[in-house]
């Protein structure tokens, strides 16, 4: 008797997204991740919507890091200049605001290793090639892991780490599952770690709906190419024609929710899963949720994990914040 052949990359991928949509869809209301928005065409349109006008997190954070990488790179070393630590990132993706704090630990002499955690081995890749280019001198050490697991691997090693999450994603958890996830990541720090963690602040409620709904028209053809992917990769027969993107924005819970709306009612069928599923019509496919926080949520979402607020780093605006935390005493 032959042995199966392993499974490829994609196959697993398939498998999951098969799993992730039966449970999904059976809920009320109808729920995807956004994290499977990021296919091939899904991340190239995410990058049309980081150059939108309307798209303010990535460039404000970017400008922020440019302007404070200084202070940052003090606050995340150790004090002994010549002390080597560990800069880990969960999910570093392109790199490309952090390649600002990288250049710089470099460029002042920093002993340091960075390492690079996601689930993507390919994701990875591209990061290291990208690196070796850029920044030959730097030492990588790449981890395909999830979060938990890669930080409890290195809190067995001896120095100090430091930890990125940077862009607004601690936003697209629950509040429930956000705290769950900063317990988690606190639990292997010790009292010499640090976190570094962005945070998306309240503003103008207009401001905020319109980066998520943008007037071009891009966000709703992100969020629409979720329903494309199914129909490729889970022989879904979706009509897009019946379909449209909306979001909104609640200013009392900071929250902004993404959903894919039928408007009309219809049945689709699953080849791959042998199921069909009934939309009524205007029912929603809640896709995404992204919060914005205060200054003051910040800190009791810390203290609530065992984390303290060190250093808050925010732009001329306050339209977003960098903030530096440390396992409470």
């Amino acid at each position: 008797m032959s042995a199966s052949p392993a499974p490829t990359v994609s196959s697993v991928a398939s498998s999951d997204l098969a799993r992730h949509v039966t449970e999904g869809l059976r809920r009320s209301p109808k729920t995807l991740s956004s994290m499977y928005f990021y296919d091939d065409a899904g991340s190239e349109l995410f990058q049309q919507i980081m150059a939108l006008p309307e798209y303010y997190p990535t460039r404000t954070e970017f400008g922020l890091l440019t302007a404070h990488q200084v202070a940052i790179g003090q606050a995340l070393r150790p004090a002994d200049p010549a002390e080597p630590f560990f800069l880990l990132e969960l999910g570093a993706g392109d790199g490309l605001k952090t390649k600002i704090l990288l250049r710089h630990l470099l460029e002042t002499g920093a002993s340091f290793t960075y390492v690079p955690v996601d689930i993507s081995a390919a994701a990875l890749d591209g990061l290291v090639s990208s690196l070796q280019l850029e920044l030959p001198a730097l030492q990588v050490e790449p981890q395909v892991s999830d979060y938990t697991s890669a930080l409890t691997l290195m809190a067995a090693r001896p120095g100090r780490k430091a930890v990125l999450f940077l862009g607004s994603n601690i936003g697209n958890f629950l509040p429930a599952d956000r705290h769950e996830f900063l317990h988690k990541l606190a639990q292997p720090l010790s009292a010499n770690d640090r976190l570094l963690v962005g945070f998306d602040l309240q503003k103008d409620p207009r401001r905020i709906r319109a980066a998520y709904d943008d007037s071009q028209g891009v966000t709703a053809a992100f969020n629409l190419n979720l329903l494309t992917r199914l129909n490729r990769e889970l022989d879904a027969d979706f009509d897009l024609a019946h379909w449209q993107h909306y979001t909104d924005y609640d200013p009392l819970s900071g929250a902004v929710r993404s959903f894919l709306v039928s408007t009309q009612r219809q049945q689709v069928q699953f080849g791959a899963l042998q199921q069909r599923v009934d939309f009524e019509a205007w029912e929603v496919i809640h896709t995404e949720n992204s919060y914005k926080f205060t200054r003051s949520l910040i800190e009791q979402l810390a203290a609530d994990a065992g984390l303290q607020v060190q250093h808050f780093f925010t732009d001329e605006h306050d339209y977003f914040a960098d903030v530096v935390l440390a396992p409470q005493a």
